[in-house]
């Protein structure tokens, strides 16, 4: 099953990457909404009018050309591409695409929300990229109109399988959409391939003549990874000159800080040296069979006041035929106003080239950007998940380290939740706050029982807010307790490898290492505002969820909720050792036919859950 192999790509011990870069549903309202509205093979009616409707407006003229540069968003641009087609526009799934940004491919609608949540098995066609009209009207085939493009598969997504497919389709004079292409699955390595097409066929030489790009793979997530790029439809074409006067940027430019993407303003100015890169970088694609020689610029600026912190500018670079080349500069520390208390930047490259097709910008390629925040958190991410992390034991334990330049407070944890297969909002988890010893998690500073819920777009985060600010050391750790047998699942960027060494699970009493996971687990403290007390390290509880007591307890305990529905204890290993439902108004029970020793409670009063560690004592 395909769960299945990518489990053993990625999984390990724990912790396991499930393919579920999904997003994310706003409210348990919405959720219920999309499962039971059967989209699939229906949503290409809705693709279908829209097609009709404007095929009645003026069409484009030749040349057709779009990389998905131009795209604002994470949808296709407008002027190019009907509306509804679910692609995914995004410069972060592959690593060797011709230019800035692909479309991907998958189970996934434009939301990041799976097409079907009921059955993950369902297969069918999912996205769709449909192109506005394009005026082929006396066209001839002496003319040499082709259609090319660059696709691959997999990238950083899920290889396609045998039964899998990426198809393009024409729109023909008869008002019939006709297969003229199909890559299947299994025929497939993970490099980009370009196509030629030929359109030489009367029936689609047309003043609304229109081609699309169809999926057929598993419906219930982002399966059966496709990526497009560099779309280019034109006459006086030729198979044996398939090149163009064209150097574009194409990789995310690198981090401006040297162990996060993102770190609060008030620690960055602590030691700005130890915390600033010594340099960024990118890279630029030759797709042109001669060498190019350009001009490069690097800014680092205020993305809000517009102040330039750095400017550096790179001159007479050859990039040789058909070649990438890596653009790399120096950057130094910023120095931030004293009165700002966040400062968002952006860091961009840009290029000076005589790119050209008659009648097509080329130059939309010729810049990148990206965004590094200065405020009130810590990331490892760059805020795209490509995958999902989750811990497949009940009462399992991820944290991940963080290090601070001077002691501070944590008013809370922003989460990337992601669903996988299973909508699960609502439910309950345990988010947690460790101080350090001897390099990993210890004693729990904090931690408080919170329920599952998703952003309301794709790549979100959720906010999960402590009562009070809690008080850290030099070295924390933030995670998640897993209290049920459906795992949560977060949102893991494999971009992004700054965090690979600072995960750590605890199956049961010991924490260990995770060393295998290469990228980022989406999870990102943000600073409080002052400390609650003292650090101490010796009480577990945050006393807001501390329903059982005394703790340690001895013979009988007692709980200060009257409603509570169920109440379980596990032992340190995960197993269920003892339950039972309460009578109305239950506020206590025995506890003498237990081992002395440490226990976990869970209890539910059907809208909220809580766990807490006990001390049973003889």
């Amino acid at each position: 099953m395909k769960i299945n192999r990518s489990c053993k790509q990625f999984f390990t011990h724990i912790i396991f990457i499930c393919v579920c870069v999904l997003a994310l549903i706003q409210s348990q309202v919405v959720c219920a909404q999309l499962r039971i509205v059967p989209i699939d093979q229906a949503r290409y009616g809705d693709d279908e009018a829209n097609a009709q409707n404007l095929r009645t407006q003026a069409s484009l003229s030749l040349p057709f050309f779009d990389d998905f540069s131009t795209a604002k968003t994470a949808a296709p641009s407008a002027k190019y591409w009907l509306p509804g087609s679910g692609v995914y526009i995004n410069n972060t799934l592959t690593t060797s695409h011709p230019s800035v940004n692909v479309a991907t491919f998958d189970g996934l609608n434009a939301n990041g929300v799976p097409y079907n949540l009921v059955n993950p098995l369902t297969q069918g066609y999912t996205d769709t990229l449909t192109s506005q009209p394009v005026n082929l009207n006396g066209k001839v085939a002496a003319d040499s109109v082709y259609l090319s493009f660059y696709w691959a598969a997999k990238g950083l997504g899920e290889l396609p399988d045998s039964s899998d497919f990426l198809r393009l389709e024409f729109y023909s004079k008869t008002q019939e959409w006709v297969p003229v292409w199909t890559q299947l699955g299994y025929e497939v390595d993970t490099l980009f391939h370009q196509q030629f097409i030929s359109i030489k066929d009367p029936n689609y030489l047309h003043e609304a003549f229109q081609f699309r790009f169809r999926s057929y793979g598993r419906s219930s997530g982002p399966y059966d990874t496709w990526h497009l790029d560099y779309v280019y439809l034109n006459t006086k074409r030729s198979v044996k000159q398939p090149y163009l006067f064209d150097v574009a940027m194409r990789k995310p430019v690198s981090n401006i800080l040297k162990k996060y993407t993102a770190m609060p303003l008030r620690q960055y100015r602590v030691n700005p040296a130890a915390a600033n890169s010594d340099s960024v970088k990118t890279d630029i694609v030759n797709h042109f069979n001669n060498f190019n020689v350009l001009t490069a610029t690097y800014t680092l600026a205020d993305a809000q006041r517009g102040t330039e912190y750095t400017r550096n500018v790179q001159r007479s670079i050859v990039v040789e035929a058909l070649k990438s080349q890596v653009l790399r500069t120096k950057i130094a520390p910023v120095n931030a106003p004293a009165q700002l208390d966040s400062l968002h930047l952006i860091s961009k490259f840009f290029i000076a080239t005589t790119d050209t097709i008659p009648g097509a910008n080329l130059k939309t390629n010729d810049t990148i950007t990206a965004r590094a925040a200065l405020t009130d958190y810590f990331a490892y991410d760059d805020g795209s998940a490509e995958y999902g992390v989750q811990v497949n034991q009940k009462l399992g334990k991820v944290a991940v380290q963080y290090v601070l330049a001077k002691a501070d407070t944590i008013g809370g944890i922003r989460m990337s939740m992601v669903s996988f297969n299973k909508d699960i909002s609502g439910q309950g988890f345990t988010i947690q706050i460790y101080n350090n010893k001897a390099g990993k998690p210890d004693q729990i500073i904090a931690q408080r029982s919170v329920a599952v819920r998703y952003p309301p777009m794709r790549n979100g985060f959720t906010d999960y807010a402590f009562v009070t600010p809690v008080a850290v050391p030099d070295t924390f750790y933030v995670g998640w307790l897993q209290i049920n047998d459906q795992p949560v699942t977060v949102g893991f960027d494999r971009n992004s490898f700054l965090g690979r060494n600072a995960v750590f699970y605890n199956l049961g009493t010991e924490w260990a290492k995770e060393t295998s996971l290469k990228g980022s687990i989406m999870i990102r403290p943000y600073l409080g505002t002052r400390a609650q007390g003292v650090i101490t390290g010796n009480e577990p509880l945050d006393q807001v969820n501390a329903i059982f007591y005394p703790n340690p307890a001895r013979g009988e305990v007692h709980w200060n909720n009257k409603s509570l529905k169920k109440v379980e204890v596990y032992n340190t290993s995960g197993s269920l050792v003892h339950a039972l439902a309460p009578a109305r108004d239950q506020q206590s029970a025995s506890v003498e036919h237990l081992n002395q020793g440490i226990y976990i409670f869970k209890a539910t009063d059907g809208k909220r859950s809580f766990v807490q560690k006990m001390l049973i004592s003889k």
